[in-house]
C-alpha cells in the first residue's frame, strides 16, 4: 500500500512537470509567460479596467463602420502628398492606400518627400503649392513648422488634409485643414498603456521611445506615461527622445546603454512608432535577449508590415496599436472629394485595435473589411 502511494505521488509529480512544461511552451508567445507573471496585481482596479479595454480592442472588426454616403466623384482632380519622410512606415502605408484610391477615381497623384528635415519639408510643400494641385496632403509633420507655406496654400484655396498633422482627428481651424486623419491619439495612448498594465499584472518597468520634434508624437508619449501612472505597480524607467529620421543610427546605441543601465528592471517598452523596435532588435540580440522578451515591446503606431512580421515571428515586438494605413489613404481621397464637392468632412475616426500574434492570423497589416467597397459605392465608380 505504501509502495503504491509512492508510485501515485510520482505520477502526480510527473504530471505536474508535464503540465508546467506545456504551460511554458504555450507561454512562449510574445506575451509574458506564466513564470514572469506575479501572483498578485500591482493595481487591481486599474488592471481590471485595462484587461477589459484590451480584450475589446483585440477583437476583429467584421463590418465597415465608416461613412456610407457622400458626393459622387468629382472628375479630373490632382493630389500631391507631401511626406515628412518616406522612411516613416506609417507615411509610406498611407501613400500606398491614397495612390490606390486616386487611381480608382482617375485622379493624378504624386508624392514629394520632405526627407525628415524642417528645411526639406518646407521646400517640399513650397514645391507642391507651385505645382497648383487640387489638394495637398500634409503627411506626418506639424503644419506650424511650415506656417508660411500653409498660409499660402490657404490663400490659394488649395484644400489641405493632414495625416498625424495635429493632435485631434477631423477639421482644424488653426492650422486650417479640411481634415486631419488619425485614430484618436488619446485612445491609442490609453490602450498602449493598458496593454502593458494588463500583460504585466500591474508590475512593469517601462521605457518609452518618442520623437519630441513632432508635437503629435510627443503628445502621444506623454499620454502613455500619464496612463501608466494610473497603476502604482508600474514604473517609468526612461523616456527616450530619438528623432525618427535618426532612429536607425541612434536607437541601437541607446538600447545598448539602457540594457546596461537598467538590466532586468526593464520588462516592457512602448514606442510612438513601430520602427524603433526594428532598429532596437540588433542591440537586443547582441545582448542575448530572447525575441519573445522581456522586454515585451508594444508600438503605439503605425502597424507597418515589418511590425506584424516581428510580432508573428516573436522577434522583439509583442504587439502594435496599428493605424489602418491603407484605409486612411482611401479616406484622404474621400475627404478631398467632399472638399471639391463643397460638402463637409466625413468626421470618420477609425477605432483603436491591438494586434498580437494571437489575432493577426499571419497577416502583415491591419486592414479593416469593407472600406474599398463602401468608398466605391459612395463615389459611384
Amino acid at each position: 500500500m505504501h509502495s503504491n502511494r509512492k508510485t501515485a505521488l510520482r505520477v502526480v509529480a510527473l504530471g505536474a512537470v508535464v503540465a508546467l512544461a506545456i504551460g511554458c511552451e504555450r507561454g512562449s508567445s510574445t506575451r509574458a509567460g506564466p513564470s514572469e507573471r506575479p501572483t498578485t496585481s500591482g493595481c487591481p482596479a486599474a488592471m481590471a479596467r485595462a484587461r477589459t479595454s484590451v480584450h475589446q480592442a483585440e477583437e476583429p472588426r467584421t463590418a465597415w463602420n465608416g461613412p456610407t454616403t457622400g458626393p459622387k466623384v468629382v472628375r479630373g482632380r490632382s493630389v500631391i502628398y507631401v511626406a515628412q519622410t518616406m522612411t516613416n512606415p506609417g507615411v509610406a502605408g498611407t501613400v500606398q492606400g491614397a495612390r490606390e484610391a486616386a487611381n480608382t477615381v482617375g485622379w493624378k497623384f504624386d508624392v514629394i518627400d520632405g526627407g525628415g528635415t524642417p528645411t526639406g519639408i518646407q521646400a517640399a510643400l513650397s514645391q507642391a503649392i507651385a505645382l497648383k494641385p487640387s489638394g495637398i496632403v500634409l503627411g506626418g509633420f506639424d503644419p506650424k513648422a511650415t506656417s508660411q507655406q500653409v498660409a499660402k496654400a490657404n490663400a490659394e484655396n488649395i484644400p489641405l488634409i493632414g495625416w498625424h498633422a495635429v493632435d485631434l482627428p477631423g477639421p482644424s481651424k488653426n492650422p486650417k485643414l479640411f481634415a486631419n486623419i488619425t485614430t484618436n491619439v488619446g485612445d491609442v495612448a490609453r490602450i498602449t498603456a493598458d496593454w502593458i498594465i494588463a500583460q504585466s499584472y500591474g508590475h512593469a518597468g517601462v521605457v518609452i521611445f518618442t520623437d519630441a520634434s513632432i508635437p503629435f508624437a510627443k503628445n502621444k508619449s506623454d499620454l502613455i506615461s500619464k496612463q501608466l501612472a494610473t497603476c502604482s505597480g508600474v514604473r517609468l524607467l526612461a523616456d527616450e527622445n530619438i528623432p525618427i529620421p535618426d532612429a536607425s543610427v541612434l536607437t541601437p546605441q541607446k538600447v545598448s546603454s539602457l540594457l546596461y543601465r537598467l538590466g532586468s528592471r526593464w520588462t516592457y517598452s512602448a514606442a510612438i512608432n513601430d520602427l524603433y523596435f526594428a532598429d532596437a532588435a540588433p542591440a537586443f540580440r547582441a545582448a542575448g535577449r530572447k525575441g519573445a522578451g522581456p522586454p515585451h515591446n508594444i508600438g503605439a503606431g503605425d502597424g507597418d508590415p515589418s511590425a506584424f512580421q516581428r510580432i508573428n515571428s516573436r522577434e522583439y515586438q509583442a504587439a502594435t496599436v496599428p493605424e489602418p494605413l491603407s484605409q486612411q489613404g482611401w479616406q484622404m481621397i474621400d475627404e478631398f472629394n467632399r472638399a471639391f464637392a463643397g460638402a463637409p468632412a466625413s468626421g470618420y475616426v477609425a477605432p483603436v485595435h491591438v494586434a498580437t500574434d494571437e489575432n493577426t492570423g499571419g497577416r502583415t497589416a491591419w486592414d479593416p473589411v469593407g472600406y474599398r467597397e463602401a468608398y466605391r459605392k459612395i463615389w459611384g465608380v
